[in-house]
């Protein structure tokens, strides 16, 4: 357990090599509209120790003091990495708002990343029958209208889904026959819905709706990132894009993203001692904890050859800080306060290092491969729509590892009480219970510290359903930042996929 936080050392490794060395090998394509400067150092930052967000993290009136951050790399290694040129990224949750204001939620200051969010700058002229919606008018969450409506997202992009798994087990291909096998596992038998391929599939449709717009500010790096879109016009759009080069890397950006999830799931099992996963035996209950940290390791390190391979700088930050992210998340798992571990936002900022982080930086990389600079009103709505849709989809797991049988669910229930870890449904019962606070900060450790929590959970008249406003709460901020695209099936798509998100059962 204690070597926990150097499960991904090889990839990021890597991807230090990678961030360094790919203008060597992709001249043309890395350019952006406006010209990216190379970065000069490793690009793996931790972006909230950045100066911008100094005066949010100080402002007492408008954001509660979240704790110490969890420490991945030194100050004094991060302010080594930096110069004048590369992209100085804020994480999302000081982008956007992690809770309704009714529970002490803000709306965070305006900064690069955040800026332009304006909902009819992209659709003067373009008619939204959507414009206006929320996932309340739909049947099972309080309306009467028919989800069924909208476009299904998983037969939209099934066929492009079909050779996903033969495609993806080449890409992993070694000559180690167990590594090999142990590598494939989650791509040949236990492969699930592919819910991060099918986001940036339908996403990379619906930015190719989107024109590109012209920003004002000379010399500002938020202005950069998009790849140059070599094809007529210089432009995608709905007609040329299937197909075409942008098509091809925006798929491959989807395989490197279920890569790196699934990587993540191997070493979570192992840290986890998980026997299960996905309604199967977890890979190193069929292998061993060594070759199954040597899988978790292989997948990594093939993501990172092929994120360079996208020959785009700005994807490769953005996605190495996605991978960042995810040691973040596990070191807040592990060595977080007592007093932290009762605080919902603490809770939020570690369900977006884990879950939220991949799906939100993957979907601004899929604008910014699309042709949009990374500070446009796309590329924002892209980021924003994946950090609430990330997050939605967290506490609905969360929700479902209390109401549903392990049996649906693919994996045990009860697994994070197991953990010694607190989600939304238990904090919400220890606002109304003060008796479970102790047993949350000593992560249940006592005997019958978890069916005290249980007993008072099912007991709880409000706690069940707070969770469940909150997962609402965050699909709604979803779907809002979607309605800023223009109108157009894969979009439409995108919302019905929000709704399923929060609807599910397993």
């Amino acid at each position: 357990m204690a070597r926990a936080p150097g499960k991904y050392a090889l990839a990021a490794a890597i991807l230090a090599a990678i961030s360094s060395t790919s203008y060597a090998f992709a001249p043309s394509q890395c350019s952006s509209r406006t010209t990216m400067p190379s970065p000069t150092q490793t690009l793996l930052t931790m972006n909230y120790l950045q100066k911008e967000m100094s005066a949010t993290s100080s402002s007492s009136n408008e954001a509660k003091d979240l704790g110490p951050s969890p420490v991945v790399v030194s100050k004094e290694a991060e302010a080594l990495s930096h110069s004048k040129t590369t992209m100085k990224l804020t994480p999302s949750f000081d982008l956007f708002q992690m809770l309704p204001e009714d529970e002490g939620g803000h709306v965070p200051h305006i900064v690069a990343g955040n800026e332009l969010r304006d909902g009819d700058v992209l659709k003067v002229g373009v008619p939204d029958t959507l414009w206006d919606m929320t996932l309340s008018d739909y049947k099972g969450l309080g309306g009467e209208k028919k989800i069924e409506t909208l476009p299904d997202p998983f037969k939209m992009v099934e066929k492009e889904l079909q050779p996903f798994s033969d495609s993806i087990k080449e890409l992993v291909s070694t000559d180690q026959p167990v590594l090999s096998m142990a590598a494939k596992h989650f791509f040949e038998k236990r492969h699930g819905k592919r819910f991060r391929p099918v986001i940036v599939s339908l996403m990379s449709k619906a930015v190719a709706a989107c024109g590109p717009e012209s920003l004002e500010g000379e010399g500002r790096w938020e202005h950069s990132g998009a790849s140059t879109i070599d094809m007529e016009g210089g432009v995608v759009t709905t007609k040329n894009h299937q197909g075409s080069e942008v098509w091809r890397k925006q798929g491959q950006l989807g395989q490197i993203v279920e890569m790196i999830h699934v990587a993540s799931l191997i070493h979570d099992d192992v840290l986890d001692e998980a026997d299960t996963r996905r309604g199967g035996e977890a890979v190193h209950k069929l292998y061993s904890n060594k070759v199954a940290v040597l899988a978790g390791d292989y997948l990594l390190a093939r993501a990172s050859v092929l994120l360079a391979r996208l020959e785009n700088t700005a994807v490769v930050q953005i996605m190495a800080t996605a991978l960042e992210s995810l040691v973040a998340g596990e070191i807040m798992q592990l060595k977080s306060a007592p007093e932290e571990l009762l605080r919902m936002e603490s809770y939020l900022r570690k369900s977006y290092y884990k879950t939220a982080s991949l799906i939100c930086y993957a979907c601004r990389s899929t604008a910014l491969l699309g042709g949009h600079a990374y500070g446009s009103t796309v590329a924002t709505a892209c980021e924003e729509f994946g950090f609430h849709m990330g997050l939605a989809f967290q506490i609905q797991d969360d929700i479902l590892d209390f109401t549903a049988a392990a049996d649906i669910l693919g994996k045990p229930a009860l697994a994070d009480m197991s953990l010694g870890l607190s989600t939304a449904p238990i904090l919400y019962a220890a606002q109304e219970f003060p008796h479970l606070q102790p047993l949350v900060k000593r992560r249940f450790k006592e005997k019958g510290d978890k069916q005290t929590a249980l007993e008072a959970l099912y007991k709880s008249d409000t706690a069940m359903d707070k969770a469940k406003r909150l997962a609402e709460y965050h699909a709604q901020k979803a779907v809002e930042a979607l309605l800023r695209l223009p109108q157009s099936e894969a979009r439409d798509a995108l919302v019905r996929l929000t709704y399923v998100v929060i609807t599910r059962k397993k």
